[in-house]
């Protein structure tokens, strides 16, 4: 196999596993992409995972960037935060959340960080369409914000709360008290509960 034919077989994928070329042609020499690498025709994503240079020019690519290289992972946090215009800040990286351990990776499409949550609490996400028809899981606002509570803990007095700055119009406007509420229940801690009621309280929701 040459390198234009397996880009005509795997650029619309995105993102490429080992797993899949070997499925393809299980003759296959890995050698290539170290190559394909060196020569700048790939990029390598973490072991085992390529895409390709000219997805660097398409919006919003990282997100599915963070879903392919972990899984099951969804993008919430302040990642998912920043893109609803919830919290003002630019993040600088890309955040998700897994069931598995705690990790991060960097590649040309930037760093991408991992937090652990149980088993229990991977739900609360959309599958949301990218670039070529490609699905994301994507925290909802709701449990974005659950989330970031949950895995920040000092967000736990009405100063620290304030910090966030989260938007006013969003959070009277767009924001489901209701839905944060009720998946606030699946968390099961009274401790995350008292934070959760004062960033009600907070922000007057």
């Amino acid at each position: 196999m040459n390198y234009l034919q397996f880009r005509k077989q795997f650029y619309e994928l995105g993102c490429v596993q080992v797993h899949q070329v070997y499925a393809w042609d299980e003759r296959f020499d890995k050698s290539n992409l170290t190559r394909w690498v060196q020569k700048g025709l790939l990029l390598k994503l973490r072991n085992g995972y390529y895409s390709f240079p000219e997805y660097l020019q398409e919006p919003n690519f990282t997100f599915i960037v963070s879903n392919q290289i972990y899984h099951p992972s969804y993008v919430s946090l302040h990642t998912a935060l920043a893109f609803y215009g919830m919290i003002p800040e630019a993040i600088v990286r890309t955040t998700a959340v897994s069931n598995l351990k705690k990790t991060s990776y960097e590649n040309a499409f930037g760093t991408f960080t991992y937090q652990q949550i149980a088993d229990s609490l991977m739900f609360g996400y959309d599958l949301k369409v990218f670039g070529n028809n490609r699905t994301v899981r994507f925290a909802t606002p709701e449990k974005a914000l659950l989330d970031l509570l949950y895995l920040y803990p000092f967000y736990s007095t009405t100063p620290e709360l304030e910090e966030l700055r989260l938007d006013e119009d969003f959070m009277h406007d767009d924001f489901d008290v209701e839905r944060f509420c009720e998946y606030a229940t699946r968390f099961q801690s009274k401790a995350f509960d008292k934070r959760v009621k004062l960033l009600i309280k907070t922000y007057e929701l």
